[in-house]
């Protein structure tokens, strides 16, 4: 502590010397200097010594492995003081500069994801909640309302939200077992609430403001793309054809002319036996669906479709994209507090481990979802030939736009709201009361008729019955 106190104290009669009259430091620092001498970025120091600080102190006496990943916490947030020095003399990058210039800021997030990954040990809480709290740091990557993230002031309080699940976690386990860790958990808790989160908000609400003369940060380039193909022969036959035509001005005797130079059948097609319409074996008298085969054969483009994904976005989201036969698709390490979204997986099959959220299948054909417990909702939009399987509880279920649902409920889910829209062929399978009995199933009506009564509509569904 006296050690960072006395660097901070060094610091500072460095930044004072600088900005002496008679004290001149070398051009090639010049900005820097001006730069470290923002509110924000004293503002930010006193972030790393009152917050930053506290929580390495905690760390160490723990040590181990909460003491190497605090240790990368740090690195973090002395890599983000950093950032915003260069901010000051950086133009706005694009997408691809961006992801440039937050390298060194993304090397810290991953080591600190890849030290929570793997076998899972004593201190696995720990170090979720260190790894999870740092993307809290990407707030700096904001650059308006159109570039896919919260503004920083909610990004960073969303980002906590995630981490938090695992660090009050902590709390509970060494409440009455060991204050340092407790001690540890606070102090993390502290760091962004109401640490960076008041600092974002005093000095960064809107974002980082960039330099408009500064350096240019850009992607490397790209190969060049190729030259397109050469106009093809028939283009210039075209043009000669054309270029041979009468001109209008020449009259109607020149068109005579041109026209009684070429013989009357030239240019056309001979019908042979096969093509005459007597001799055809799909044509027998009434209307043939033959023409239709012909167009339905037709090659057709292929839907563009993204690269598959499964991935957890920001620590809050898992997003399930354009999986296609895969059937052992699977999410072990999940949350109450985390999301899952589905959207054109065909002929794939999903297994949700944990209690999540919400769940929804949007756009997937001959999907199969497998879920434990869901805290929100289930829901399904614009699908066809699905299977769902509860095997907890799920307070709500929504099947909208769906063509063929097959949903497999558990006892602790009987008592779920089961709404539908616009869906057809939906069967739902109940435990039955015999334990050794088959699941029992329910078609769900979609047809319902609607009759005028007392003043109001009233809907009863449609019930077929045999003669």
């Amino acid at each position: 502590m006296d050690e960072k106190l006395i660097q901070r104290l060094e610091s500072a009669i460095a930044r004072l010397e600088s900005l002496s009259p008679g004290s001149k430091p070398p051009s090639g620092t010049l900005d820097s200097v001006s730069a470290a001498s923002e509110p924000s970025i004293v503002a930010y120091d006193d972030l790393l010594v009152e917050y930053v600080v506290k929580v390495s102190l905690a760390a160490e006496k723990i040590g181990g492995q909460v003491h190497d990943i605090t240790i990368v916490l740090s690195q973090a947030f002395a890599t983000q003081k950093e950032l915003l020095m260069k901010i000051k003399q950086t133009q706005k990058p694009d997408a691809g500069g961006m992801a440039v210039f937050l390298k060194p800021l993304n090397d810290k997030l991953a080591q600190a994801n890849d030290m929570s990954e793997g076998k899972r040990s004593d201190f696995f809480n720990h170090l979720k909640a260190a790894s999870e709290s740092l993307s809290a740091l990407i707030w700096i990557a904001y650059t308006g309302k159109g570039c896919g993230m919260s503004m920083p002031i909610g990004h960073v309080e969303e980002c906590w939200q995630s981490a938090e699940f695992y660090n009050n976690k902590v709390l509970v386990e060494y409440k009455n077992k060991d204050p340092y860790h407790v001690e540890w958990a606070k102090a993390l808790k502290e760091l962004y609430v109401p640490g960076l989160r008041d600092y974002v908000k005093a000095h960064y609400s809107l974002g980082p403001l960039w330099s408009t003369t500064g350096a240019v940060v850009s992607a490397p380039k790209s190969a060049q793309p190729s030259a397109p193909n050469p106009p093809s022969a028939s283009l210039a036959n075209l043009a000669s054809s054309s270029s041979s035509r009468p001109k209008q001005g020449q009259g109607m005797a020149a068109v005579f002319q041109e026209i009684s130079s070429k013989p009357v059948t030239s240019g056309l097609r001979k019908v042979t036996d096969d093509m005459k319409t007597k001799n055809r074996k799909d044509r027998g008298g009434f209307v043939s669906s033959g023409e239709k085969e012909v167009h339905d054969n037709a090659p057709k483009a292929a839907p563009k479709t993204g690269p598959p994904k499964l991935e957890l976005v920001m620590g809050r989201k898992w997003v399930v994209e354009n999986q296609i036969g895969v059937k052992d698709l699977s999410i072990d390490d999940c949350d109450p507090k985390q999301t899952v979204y589905i959207f054109g997986c065909k002929d794939s099959v999903l297994h949700i481990k944990g209690k999540v959220n919400n769940i929804t299948v949007d756009k997937c054909t001959k999907m199969g979802v497998v879920f434990t417990d869901v805290v929100a909702a289930f829901e399904t939009v614009n699908c066809s030939s699905i299977e769902v399987q509860c095997q907890g509880a799920a307070p709500t279920i929504s099947i909208d736009n769906t063509a063929g649902c097959q949903l497999y409920l558990s006892r602790e889910s009987l008592e779920a709201s089961i709404t539908t829209a616009k869906a057809t062929e939906v069967n739902v399978m109940v435990p039955s009361s015999d334990p050794d009995a088959d699941l029992a199933e329910h078609p769900l009506p979609q047809q319902y008729i609607h009759t005028y009564q007392d003043g109001n509509f009233v809907t009863n569904p449609v019930s077929h019955s045999g003669g």
